[in-house]
């Protein structure tokens, strides 16, 4: 059976980043030209700023992919590109630069969802894992709880009703004085601290999540006690969100009877996070999984997984393709 080679192209924030991924789950190549340097200053993405970075890298990018993979435009099968969610300037470098590689090439393009990619993350990280199995998506822009039932399958379960995890840790850490990006600098802080400070925690009836409380008391402790214990503070923030994140994977395992539990987008890097999913695994007899780091942010090989699985289950796009800025998961093309 001939292999498959896919080009994964990435490009719905600050990361331009080309792959080449062979059959869906071995990763020849995976470049990632990351802009955070850029808009450190600035305290956070400027989506202008971003497009036009992504304009000047993404030839280079993908040249040095096909490089390291070794391989020459001729050998691609199938080019696999993010449309959605993200910024729409930056979504479309890589759309339009997809379709003109699709079309040159005489390849079928392969519109992938962008979340969809996070979750493929695990596969490439854990051959092994295949469907059904529970994932907690957590990252800047996101929170979902999915019930993955096929490769091409999803049910969002619970989500969040406002801030997303990954934009909380943004804004902590903006309040702090940590500046950008959030999520590393609190991870690093969290470590000295002792989780001592008593913070909200949101339930709802369903599988939801709520974020924009506890943002909001870590923000007024700061301003009434600005000499308050800053490593003291990322660590009950830390270990509060990460409580709200399991009992709701638990209540969902539970209710589906599901013993595997992947995570999923840049926030699933976390070591705190991660740890106490270890301990969910070894009291509970459930198996969890995660991506490597470097699969965990914004990158192009998961963008190629996820498109593999499309390809081959005959989901292609055609040359009226475009950037969908707050596409869903599970929407059509």
């Amino acid at each position: 059976m001939k292999d498959i080679i896919t080009l994964g192209i990435e490009s719905s924030c600050d990361e331009t980043s080309v792959a080449v991924v062979k059959n869906g789950r071995e990763v020849l190549s995976n470049i990632i030209n990351s802009q955070i340097k850029i808009h450190e200053k600035y305290g956070g993405v400027v989506p202008e700023i971003a497009s036009r970075n992504h304009v000047e890298a993404i030839s280079d990018v993908t040249k040095e992919a096909l490089k390291e993979a070794n391989i020459r435009f001729e050998d691609i099968d199938n080019i696999a590109c993010t449309y959605g969610p993200g910024l729409v300037g930056a979504l479309l470098v890589g759309v339009s630069y997809a379709k003109a590689l699709s079309y040159t090439l005489n390849v079928p393009l392969i519109g992938t969802n962008h979340i969809q990619g996070h979750i493929a993350a695990n596969y490439i990280t854990h051959k092994e894992l295949e469907p059904p199995f529970l994932c907690m998506i957590i990252s800047g822009g996101h929170t979902h709880l999915v019930h993955i039932k096929s490769y091409e399958e999803y049910e969002i379960l619970g989500k969040t009703r406002d801030d997303a995890i990954g934009e909380a840790f943004d804004k902590v850490a903006r309040v702090i004085g940590l500046g950008y990006p959030g999520g590393p600098k609190i991870d690093k802080l969290a470590k000295e601290g002792i989780p001592n400070i008593q913070l909200p925690k949101t339930h709802f009836d369903n599988l939801d999540f709520s974020f924009s409380g506890i943002k909001t008391a870590i923000i007024n402790l700061h301003h009434k006690n600005p000499d308050i214990n800053k490593a003291d503070l990322c660590a009950s923030f830390e270990e509060n969100v990460t409580h709200i994140l399991i009992d709701n994977v638990l209540k969902a395992a539970k209710q589906l009877n599901i013993d595997k539990i992947a995570l999923a987008g840049g926030v699933s890097a976390n070591t705190y996070i991660r740890e106490k999913f270890l301990e969910l695994e070894k009291k509970n007899n459930m198996k969890i999984y995660y991506p490597e780091p470097i699969l965990c942010t914004d990158n192009a090989a998961m963008i190629a997984c996820a498109g593999y699985y499309n390809y081959i289950n005959g989901k292609c796009s055609d040359m009226y393709l475009n950037a969908i800025p707050n596409l869903k998961l599970g929407e059509k093309l």
